[in-house]
């Protein structure tokens, strides 16, 4: 897998209007400022794609981005957990995140962002036992693996693995200052484009 090219297509705010592409669909969801819009940006080698910003809960619609002109979709979440907003936006962002992974007929995983310095939140064990319960796939990205030392990583993704109840096997420790992981990740959409790519065949 390479990424040659990535582009904004659409913002949704109801999940009675989803998007279709009519391609498979890759979402990435995680707390507010554990860095999706960064993420995005390192994986599509595009600083510009996603909008960064050191306020949480910039993100507050669905934002696909169209992945090598039709390979995949990427599908930004709105991030979850921010304090700093009415309980009303929270229930209606909880609405939006819930319609589309219930909802979307394209969805194939989950990346699901944490920070690797810090122990999984409520919030995230919430999103966790969500996607089990419905059987949808997901892939664990440990963000910010730059902020700890290279040897602890395992130990830090030890403790995720262990807070999530999953094996270390589905956890990606990453850096979108340093460029780590950026192997793993691609490896692993490829992975979930296989199965599609096969059919195809």
């Amino acid at each position: 897998m390479r990424i040659t090219s990535a582009e904004f297509v659409i913002s949704v705010a109801s999940a009675a209007t989803l998007y279709d592409g009519g391609i498979p669909e890759i979402a990435v969801a995680g707390k507010s400022n554990v860095g999706k819009s960064s993420f995005i940006n390192f994986i599509t080698k595009n600083r510009k794609l996603a909008r960064t910003s050191k306020e949480p809960g910039r993100t507050r619609l669905l934002n696909y981005f169209l992945i090598n002109g039709g390979q995949f979709m990427l599908v930004d979440l709105p991030g979850y957990g921010y304090a700093s907003v009415s309980d009303k936006e929270k229930d209606n962002w909880a609405v939006l995140i819930e319609g589309f992974l219930l909802k979307s007929p394209r969805l194939k995983n989950v990346f699901c962002l944490v920070d690797i310095r810090h122990a999984p939140s409520a919030n995230d064990k919430q999103l966790i036992t969500f996607l089990q319960h419905y059987s949808i796939p997901f892939t664990i990205i440990a963000t910010k693996s730059d902020k700890i030392a290279k040897s602890k990583i395992p130990q830090h993704v030890g403790v995720i693995a262990r807070e999530l109840r999953i094996g270390t096997g589905n956890i990606i420790a990453v850096s979108s200052v340093e460029g780590r992981g950026e192997d793993s990740v691609l490896q692993r959409i490829d992975q979930i484009l296989q199965p599609i790519n096969a059919i195809e065949d």
